[in-house]
């Protein structure tokens, strides 16, 4: 089993992955049947920040430099590929004293490793990591039907609606 924080030598992390090391796990509010975590999220899989061979270069360091994003991936060590990913992006708030306020984005399983609970696995991470990174709070939207699913996280829906204007397809 490969560690956590694995990246190729010319590979440049977006954020340290030494803080997914540092989680603690025990704060964890789901179960996991098999078990699996951050550090053995199961068999040629390794959960890893996002790095610069992962995606167009201009766009990651725009994301980099901001500080303020944490894309996290698993990575099918044999196929080479990434399986899952979701980001955690914190938004420094003017009216809580520029207090931060984490938000989980885009988590996507593959098709195919779909039941290895690699989502539970990557929104346990990232609300954890929000915590450890002192935000006030963190916030998630997500389709009615999958509202039980973040139940299990502790999540709670909002009396706030959500709204939303469309600029591009």
């Amino acid at each position: 089993m490969m560690p956590v924080a694995t990246v190729m030598p010319d590979d440049t992390p977006m954020f340290d992955p030494n803080i997914l090391h540092e989680l603690d796990w025990s704060e964890n509010t789901t179960t996991f049947s098999p078990a699996i975590s951050p550090l053995d999220p199961g068999d040629g899989l390794v959960l890893r920040p996002l790095c610069t061979a992962d995606l167009n270069r201009e766009t990651f360091e725009h994301m980099k430099r901001s500080g303020d994003y944490y894309v996290t991936v698993v990575e099918d060590t044999n196929l080479g590929q990434i399986v899952a990913t979701a980001t955690l992006v914190i938004e420094h708030k003017f009216t809580h004293s520029c207090a931060k306020r984490g938000r989980i984005e885009d988590v996507v399983v593959s098709g195919e490793c779909r039941g290895r609970q690699l989502g539970k696995l990557l929104t346990s991470t990232l609300t954890l990591l929000s915590k450890r990174l002192n935000c006030y709070k963190i916030t998630l939207e997500c389709l009615p039907k999958n509202v039980d699913f973040y139940k299990k996280f502790g999540y709670s829906v909002s009396e706030e609606n959500y709204m939303f204007q469309r600029f591009f397809n």
